[in-house]
Order: C-alpha cells, then structure tokens, then sequence
C-alpha cells in the first residue's frame, strides 16, 4: 500500500490507524486495560506486519463504551458482556424496525 492509498484510508472506520500506546492515551487506560478487552473477546485488534496491535476508530469507540462502564465500577469482563449485549440488541432493534417496514409496503406491485 502506498502513502497516497493510505490517506484514503483515513476516513475508514475500521482502518487500524492506531497503535497500543496511541490507543491506551486517546482512552486515557493503559496497555493492559486493551489487552483484557481483548482477551474478554470484546475487540480483537488487527496486527502490523511486525506483529503490534493496531486498533480502530470503531474498536476505541466501543472501548471507550467499556471503560465507561469500568469507571463506574462494573468489572472488566461484566463491562464487556454488557457492550457486547447492548450490540446485539441494538442490531435485533434493526433488523425488527426493517422487518415492520417491509410489512407496511405494499406486497404485491403491478408489472409495468
């Protein structure tokens, strides 16, 4: 990948543009806090060619959703079944609201 391809990437989500140490103070953690959300199955960062971690805006944001939960005093992996549930709801909500607009469209359409 060039520096120029690179640059696209910047507006992407998912681009893993951030190392452990930049992750850990953009989230105001440590290393560790990243490592236990990894290994509570949370967020699974990808890997550089030289074998570091590389998070996600997407990963930092959930997280920073994890972290949250922590402060208040939830347990690591309890603040991660919490994200992960939220999530998983979030999505049924989705695909339910899709499913009621499709019941109210019209079922049959008149071939032109």
């Amino acid at each position: 990948m060039t520096a120029d391809d690179s640059f696209g990437r910047l507006d992407d989500d998912d681009y893993p543009a951030y190392t452990m140490g930049r992750a850990a103070d953009i989230l105001g953690t440590t290393p560790g806090f990243l490592r236990a959300l990894g290994d509570a199955r949370l967020i699974t960062p990808l890997r550089s060619e030289g074998g570091h971690r590389r998070y996600s805006r997407y990963q930092l944001r959930i997280a920073a959703r994890a972290r949250k939960l922590v402060d208040q005093g939830t347990p690591v992996e309890a603040a991660c079944r919490i994200v992960i549930l939220e999530d998983q709801l979030e999505e049924a909500q989705r695909i339910n609201a899709e499913h009621h607009r499709a019941a109210r469209e019209p079922h049959t359409r008149k071939a032109a």
